[in-house]
C-alpha cells in the first residue's frame, strides 16, 4: 500500500479522527499477538470444560442424582468462555449492539422452540386416539 493510500485510509476527507469503521484499525504485532492469546486461552477453557463434562458423565466419583445438574452448570461455564473469548461479548460501552443483537437471537430461538411445542402439544391434544383410526380405517 502506497504511503497516499495508507494516508488516505487513517483518515478520510470529511470523516472526524476518531470515527472508524469496526475493520479500519491499524493493528501492531501486540495487538495481534493478544488477540492470538485471547482465542488460544478460550480454546484451552473450551477443551478443558468438554472433558470435564464427559469425565463427570462416565464417572462414579461424582454423586448420581448431580449429575445432571453438574453438566447444566459446566455447559452454562462453556457458554460464558465462548460468548467472552470467541464473540467477545463484554461490559464494554462500544458492546451494546453485539448485546442487543445476542438477546434478539436468543428471543426468536425461544419463540421459535416454544411456538413449535405449544403447537404439537395442541396437535396431541386435538388428535383422535389411535385405537379409534384404528376403527375408522375398518
Amino acid at each position: 500500500m502506497s504511503q497516499a493510500a495508507h494516508d488516505y485510509a487513517a483518515h478520510r476527507p470529511g470523516q472526524p479522527e476518531g470515527d472508524r469503521a469496526p475493520g479500519d484499525e491499524q493493528r501492531d504485532r501486540d495487538d495481534v499477538a493478544e488477540g492470538l492469546r485471547s482465542y488460544v486461552i478460550g480454546l484451552a477453557l473450551a477443551v478443558l470444560l468438554t472433558g470435564v463434562s464427559f469425565f463427570v458423565a462416565s464417572t462414579s466419583l461424582v454423586w448420581q442424582p448431580s449429575i445432571p445438574i453438574a453438566i447444566f452448570t459446566l455447559a452454562l461455564a462453556q457458554m460464558g468462555v465462548h460468548l467472552v473469548f470467541f464473540l467477545h461479548i463484554t461490559t464494554g460501552p462500544d458492546n451494546v449492539n453485539n448485546v442487543m443483537a445476542l438477546a434478539f437471537g436468543v428471543l426468536i430461538v425461544l419463540l421459535l422452540i416454544g411456538g413449535s411445542l405449544w403447537i404439537m402439544g395442541h396437535l396431541n391434544h386435538n388428535m383422535l386416539p389411535m385405537d379409534r383410526v384404528m376403527q375408522m380405517q375398518r
